[in-house]
């Protein structure tokens, strides 16, 4: 019992501590963002563009999907270039080009290297030296980069448009033709798209570095990694060799382990009696196989538009489902049928766990659903709307595309979402009730599971702290409050104690051993994750103690994963423990496929780009998508599908399973997605790494490089990992059918 307080008081000194560093440092983001400038004028005051233009061009970029067309900062979808390096990289020729032929009577490429040596110091004085004035608000350029600028700026307009010279360019970035019809929007995401491109270049006052400090890769103008940048990746390093040492050394000279409870004669769980509403969540069930299926389905589409652009086997299906939409759906709906599953296995568990069934929980049950797919089906239509630019920009925001990243939903559908979550939290908080009021062991998993409730239910909410026309530093810091803490955080904390509950009621485990370990797990999780939040936010216009706060913290993250094998080989003799488990052996293997996936996809691939020198090069290439798939489905992912497969298995307890289909679904899902990484994400993602490295990252994200032969070639062979995936998918489905047909 002692052991178990210190746990506690750890667990609330690790959530206090982190929230601290993490509001600190938030602090940081808001004083320190890059100035957006009032007027941005030449010197003879002829105005090109002002503060009002650029944020109404972040609205037109949100309103078109925003990051899942290209990216910016390196934050977004990676067909099309990333907007703010594309920018940088044009204007910078361009300005060399004008020089070279007024002064030299030749393009900059035919000039002798002393030539090039003078024109490109004086490219970086004029593009580092480029400051806001504080007193004014006025950003002061020349003569000769304006005209680089609208030189730029016209470039895009009539990418944005239908100019047919541009249209195999905009065939290669799988962008629609005509994506801003109106002329006035183009203008305005010009001025945006400018502006990310200055923060780049510009240097932060009294540093030697830009505002996204020194991102990207870019010679021409001097932007290469920093001191901080090499000294905080090496300490991360080290600090990653010294966790992982004292964690072995802890497991070690540990005290023995608690002695295994002895396995029940009989299924626990059989006698479990479904209550009213615990039998409502069966059609959750349907619903996250369902989702699943049709994000699984556009994902293949939106993944063939890498090859093919605007067609599909020679059919115009952009005309109608744009690469914005169906990636911007894909990502979406991977969110939704998770968080489902979850709430699913929450509103399952709770009445058991509490003992009683709430008066009304069926009703509650049933409401929530209904609004849940109300907010699907809305946040699905109103973002195709909006992609085809049928809104006005401000009701764009609102009830179409926000143009986040996994906070895609317009900001209605936002608050309806975090409405159904807060219905989601009453229902649960009064039938765990009982359980709460009640003194015995099984107590601390209850006080875990309840936390993580209230953490899912009400952290959401942080997404609503930015509004449409929010900096975009800010707006990326509490996005990825969203991302790493809401998805990432708190998801694992409950399925932690979710997982513990189901091990002790199944008489496999004893309630305090159970205890002890998830709350010790959810402390060396968020003692490194939650300031580890900021290794997301190395070049997004925030300062180096960003940096050198989320490499330290974020390499910890890795640490709890070394000995996730263990884990994986104790979650599995779980199954040999009485033969009525194997009733429960698909589930468990799905547990065992998600603690395999936790170290490859979230250790192995997560610290690939986690060190700021990785990231320098590597943010915003496909070796994030490699983490992003290994991580959110290997774990999250296959970790619903268990808890699912759980539910199923009490909801239909009469109902002969089929083997051949669940093996086919467990090895299709597992095999193929390691296929998809390795002979397609992983290696065109290093491909590009190298790229970024030697010319850029402009270069890495260019059509020129993505439209080679071998990477072609890399990407139809993701048609492999895909068909054998699409197959496990199709098994699994034919499965959860099957259970509901017979």
């Amino acid at each position: 019992m002692h052991s178990l307080r210190r746990l506690w008081l750890a667990l609330a000194a690790v959530i206090t501590l982190g929230f601290l560093i993490l509001g600190f440092m938030g602090r940081e983001v808001y004083r320190k963002a890059p100035p957006i400038p009032e007027i941005v004028r030449t010197p003879s005051g002829r105005v090109l563009l002002t503060k009002d233009d650029i944020l109404d061009g972040q609205l037109v970029y949100q309103s078109i999907g925003g990051q899942q067309v290209g990216s910016v900062w390196g934050h977004g979808a990676y067909q099309a270039p990333d907007w703010s390096a594309d920018w940088l990289h044009r204007e910078a020729e361009a300005l060399l080009s004008l020089w070279g032929r007024r002064e030299h009577g030749a393009p900059f490429a035919a000039l002798p290297d002393e030539a090039q040596a003078a024109l490109k110091a004086r490219l970086q004085r004029t593009m580092r030296d480029s400051a806001v004035d504080p007193a004014t608000g006025a950003l002061t350029i020349s003569e000769d980069r304006a005209l680089a600028i609208e030189e730029t700026a016209a470039h895009y307009r009539a990418l944005f448009g239908d100019e047919p010279a541009l249209t195999g360019l905009r065939e290669s970035y799988a962008l629609h033709t005509g994506a801003v019809p109106d002329a006035g929007r183009r203008d305005k995401l010009t001025a945006f798209f400018f502006w990310t491109s200055w923060a780049c270049a510009a240097e932060r006052p009294g540093t030697g570095a830009s505002y996204t400090n020194n991102w990207p890769h870019e010679p021409l103008i001097g932007n290469v990694p920093t001191a901080p940048n090499v000294v905080w990746s090496i300490v991360s390093i080290v600090l990653l060799l010294a966790g992982i040492g004292a964690l072995v050394w802890y497991h070690a000279f540990r005290r023995a382990e608690d002695p295994a409870a002895p396995a029940p004669a009989r299924d626990p769980l059989a006698g479990w009696v479904l209550t009213p509403s615990m039998r409502a969540v069966g059609k959750y069930c349907v619903v996250v196989v369902a989702l699943l299926a049709l994000q699984v389905a556009l994902g293949a589409l939106t993944a063939h538009y890498t090859v093919e652009g605007h067609e599909v086997f020679g059919l115009p299906v952009a005309d109608y489902l744009p690469y914005a939409v169906t990636r911007t759906w894909h990502v979406q709906l991977g969110v939704f049928w998770i968080a489902t599953a979850f709430l699913a296995a929450g509103l399952f568990l709770a009445p058991a766990v509490g003992g009683r069934e709430p008066r009304g929980q069926r009703l509650g049950v049933n409401v929530l659903f209904g609004a849940l797919v109300l907010v699907v089906l809305g946040s699905l239509a109103g973002e195709w709307l909006s992609v085809k630019q049928r809104f006005a920009l401000e009701a764009s925001f609102w009830f179409g595309h926000q143009g986040y990243e996994y906070v895609d939903l317009g900001r209605a559908f936002q608050i309806a979402l975090f409405g159904g979550l807060a219905l989601w939290l009453f229902l649960m908080l009064r039938a765990l009730w009982p359980a709460l009021a009640r003194r015995d062991m099984s107590r601390h998993i209850v006080l875990l599971f309840t936390g993580a409730t209230v953490a899912i239910g009400m952290f959401y909410g942080v997404g609503l702290f930015y509004g449409a026309k929010t900096h975009l530093s800010i707006m990326e810091y509490w996005r990825w409050w969203v991302v790493h803490l809401w998805v990432e955080g708190f998801m694992e904390v409950f399925a932690t104690a979710a997982i513990a509950f189901l091990f002790t009621r199944l008489g496999l485990v004893r309630p305090d051993s159970a205890a002890r370990a998830a709350i010790l797990s959810t402390c060396i999780f968020l003692v490194s994750g939650i300031p580890g939040t900021f290794h997301h936010l190395y070049f997004s216009g925030t300062p180096v103690s960003v940096m050198a706060v989320g490499a330290s913290f974020s390499a910890l993250e890795v640490v709890p994963l070394v000995l996730v094998g263990m884990e994986a080989h104790e979650t599995w003799r779980m199954q040999h423990r009485s033969a009525w488990m194997q009733a429960y052996r698909w589930p468990i293997q799905f547990f065992v496929a998600v603690a395999f996936w936790n170290f490859v996809g979230a250790g192995v691939f997560g610290f690939l780009i986690n060190p700021p020198i990785a990231l320098y090069y590597m943010q915003g290439l496909n070796t994030t998508p490699v983490h992003a798939h290994a991580a959110l489905f290997g774990v999250y992912g296959l970790l619903s599908l268990g808890l699912v497969l759980v539910m199923l298995r009490r909801l239909r307890p009469d109902a002969v399973w089929n083997e051949a289909r669940l093996r086919v679904a467990f090895w299709g899902m597992n095999v193929g997605l390691g296929l998809m990484i390795a002979l397609s994400l992983l290696p065109i993602g290093l491909a590009q790494a190298w790229a970024s490295v030697d010319r850029g990252l402009w270069y890495a994200r260019s059509a020129e490089f993505l439209q080679q032969p071998l990477i072609e070639a890399l990407r139809w062979m993701r048609l492999v990992g895909d068909s054998v995936f699409i197959a496990g998918v199709v098994a699994f489905v034919a499965f959860v059918a099957g259970l509901w047909t017979r």
